[in-house]
């Protein structure tokens, strides 16, 4: 899927793959993640050093988080669970990539919103200004198998419901709403 955005007035895209993992060992997974999703998210942007800045916030709600797969939560990498930014991945026209699986393939249904998002550097706080974004997932079944859920574009409705939760989260930031114009 191609998901088209607009940073600047400069058009961008991201690329978005969802695969069935074939090979773990391939991915830097133990062979138990056989089956279950893999995603990966790129950037196109034409611009250059710190205009390229971007970062992922990825937000996910499971049956089996703290809520039950009521709500969301953030997702971070968790090398950096603990760091103070609601980033998963940020740098210059970063890739998203992510490959949940579980040990045990008990029922479950999985699903992320992933956000590309920037922070201006001439602001006086630290800003979050979301771009463009996805929803993508799997579930497993009682039989134990894994369904991926189809990757499906995000919208500002989408983004705009998290703010509340971001905010909550991540006090040292600021969670801007989605505003028009920033999708092409």
């Amino acid at each position: 899927m191609i998901i088209p955005f607009l940073r600047d007035d400069i058009q961008g895209a991201l690329t978005v793959t969802l695969e069935r993992v074939d090979d773990p060992a391939a991915i830097g997974k133990h062979p138990s993640a056989d089956g279950f999703p893999c995603c990966t998210a790129e950037v196109d942007y034409p611009g250059k050093g710190y205009q390229a800045l971007f970062g992922w916030v990825q937000l996910v709600r499971s049956t089996d988080n703290s809520s039950a797969g009521a709500a969301f939560d953030m997702d971070p990498f968790y090398l950096f669970e603990d760091a103070p930014s609601p980033y998963a991945f940020f740098g210059i026209n970063p890739t998203l990539f992510d490959a949940p699986s579980r040990a045990e393939r008990d029922p479950l249904t999985w699903t992320a919103h992933s956000y590309l998002a920037w922070t201006p550097m001439d602001d006086t706080e630290r800003r979050v200004l979301p771009l463009a974004g996805f929803s993508w997932g799997f579930n497993i079944d009682s039989a134990g198998r894994i369904t991926l859920q189809q990757v499906q574009t995000l919208t500002a409705v989408d983004w705009d419901a998290h703010l509340p939760y971001l905010g909550t989260s991540h006090p040292g930031w600021v969670f801007d709403k989605w505003q028009p114009g920033s999708e092409p």
